[in-house]
């Protein structure tokens, strides 16, 4: 049940809300549940004709030779589509925006890169004519080394992925082979550090699986235009697509979308609107691109999979003084998006803490998989995930509570994040005491009193030293050198010259955080809630 907690930031509030809060219908509600909801699949239309495509047996291999000529000559097949047909036969989604350089192929021509990879189309009268037509197409390859981990494919001498990218890393601004973030002196903090804390956290690639697979069709209108029934999640990115491979203007092209049969990120990509439209204008008639399930999970982009380091030091009251992360998205063969997913996880970390010293190296790196896209906060998600695994160990280590370990670092408004921006509008303390509070959690009574409204600032993270306030002398002699910790379950022994505190004598309270600026009754504390979709929040 839906609860809105009116007593938390409570002078900068509006209560006046026509949608947050109420019973309000979805407008395709009604369609859903009477099975009336209308999907680019539903329309008919005389003549159409079906598109499916030769797909690569292996993951990287150079293309000798294709004898397509049986299958030209099988009953129902209208026409061939070779790589040679394609107008514009490399592209990359975000090249709309100028970011990145087009490197796939609509078509292979020369070499595949991946298992799955298209190489011919046939359009026949049926998907079975099609299908059986291209049983007769003959390929013969040479293969080629392989890589399929990030690491290794970022070695010297490994296996050249993408052609557009030789050192098997995607290149921002022309000329760096990573994202990197650098604010204070980690390896200072690392030595400050009571203990330091290093793991490795892995992520799988992760199908969509949408009810509806991918698919289109494309039909020829008048005066050379064409209206194309799509099921895609980005209608002018798909549009755009379609005109720059074909090599036509955007405004011959007419674009309907409608009900999505599930995307979750996985129809961003223009997977089969340039192919198809390029199959209506070769044949005169409308062109049905549908994926099968297999095409779905073999060529539909996946998340991709994601490999995090991450290394901090922490002191024995509670305080994170060092965070590194090394950060590697695996893109598979192609960009597709998985360069924006680098540039979204380098401006997260280090997540939602207040940390003095912060360092990051996010590496965008081609493989021979099935190339990877958006689904559900890519970017972020995994590495978020990474890191509050990493906050719960950390938190163990130093035998404190891990809701107040969180409370402890979380960002007050006025702190100065890694990236150097202000930290405003901040509410994670408040969300982890109304966590505890439902989950009858115990915490601390001076924990209940923190507000991310105060104690915030320079002091903490801002200052030309990027420190915090000081430590309270500790009751124990602090170690010549950090303690290092590897986190297994269950834990390693401590060492004796360092023993944690344990649950039943917590660790001395931290000091009180210098006091911001009083607010004045009634005031938003220097600036409105802000929210980056609508502008305000908590309006």
């Amino acid at each position: 049940m839906l609860e809105l907690r009116k007593d938390i930031f409570a002078d900068e509030r509006d209560d006046n809300l026509s949608e947050i809060g109420q019973p309000t219908q979805r407008q395709d509600m009604l369609g859903h549940v009477t099975g009336t909801s209308a999907y680019y699949d539903d329309h008919r239309f005389a003549g159409l004709l079906h598109l499916k495509v030769l797909r690569s047996p292996h993951a990287h291999a150079r293309i000798r030779s294709i004898d397509d000529s049986a299958a030209a000559r099988a009953p129902g097949v209208k026409r061939i589509i070779r790589a040679a047909d394609v107008p514009v036969n490399l592209n990359t989604l975000l090249s709309l925006i100028q970011f990145g350089k087009d490197d796939e192929p609509s078509l292979a021509g020369d070499i595949v890169r991946y298992k799955g990879e298209p190489i011919l189309g046939v359009v026949a009268t049926s998907e079975r004519a099609a299908l059986e037509a291209l049983r007769q197409v003959r390929v013969a390859y040479d293969p080629l080394p392989a890589v399929f981990d990030v690491e290794e494919a970022v070695k010297p001498g490994a296996p050249s992925v993408n052609a557009t990218y030789p050192k098997n890393t995607f290149e921002y601004y022309g000329k760096y082979d990573h994202q990197n973030l650098r604010f204070g002196d980690v390896e200072a903090g690392f030595a400050q550090a009571d203990v330091v804390l290093e793991d490795r956290y892995q992520m799988s690639p992760i199908e969509h699986a949408p009810t509806e697979t991918n698919g289109s069709i494309a039909v020829p209108d008048t005066n050379g235009r064409f209206i194309v029934h799509t099921s895609t999640q980005a209608l002018f990115f798909s549009l755009d697509t379609a005109a720059k491979i074909n090599a036509i203007p955007s405004n011959q092209l007419h674009f309907i979308g409608g009900t999505v049969g599930g995307g979750f990120g996985g129809k961003v990509d223009t997977m089969t609107e340039p192919l198809a439209v390029l199959a209506a204008r070769l044949t005169g008639a409308p062109v049905r691109y549908r994926l099968s399930r297999h095409e779905e999970m073999q060529f539909g982009s996946p998340r991709g999979g994601e490999r995090i380091y991450i290394k901090d030091g922490v002191m024995r009251d509670g305080r994170i003084v060092a965070r590194y992360a090394r950060v590697y998205f695996d893109s598979g063969a192609y960009t597709r998006l998985s360069s924006y997913a680098a540039v979204k996880c380098a401006a997260h970390i280090p997540g939602p803490y207040t940390i003095p010293n912060v360092s990051a190296d996010v590496y965008c790196v081609f493989t021979n998989r099935t190339p990877s896209t958006a689904m559900r906060g890519f970017g972020v998600t995994a590495v978020d995930f990474a890191l509050e695994c990493q906050m719960d160990k950390l938190a163990h280590a130093i035998g404190m509570d891990p809701v107040e370990f969180r409370i402890l670092n979380a960002y007050r408004d006025g702190d100065m994040k890694a990236h150097r921006r202000e930290a405003k509008n901040c509410a994670l303390i408040e969300c982890a005491q109304v966590a505890a509070e439902k989950a009858n959690w115990p915490i601390r009574d001076e924990f209940r009193r923190m507000s991310s409204r105060t104690g915030g600032g320079a002091a903490r993270a801002g200052g030309a030293e990027r420190t915090r306030a000081p430590a309270p002398q500790a009751a124990h002699a602090p170690a010549a050198q950090p303690q290092r910790v590897t986190y297994e379950r269950p834990a390693a022994p401590q060492t004796a010259s360092a023993p944690p505190p344990t649950r039943s004598a917590p660790p001395p309270p931290p000091p009180p955080r210098p006091s911001g600026p009083a607010a004045t009754p009634g005031s938003s504390h220097g600036a409105r809630r802000f929210s980056s979709v609508f502008g305000t929040r908590r309006r």
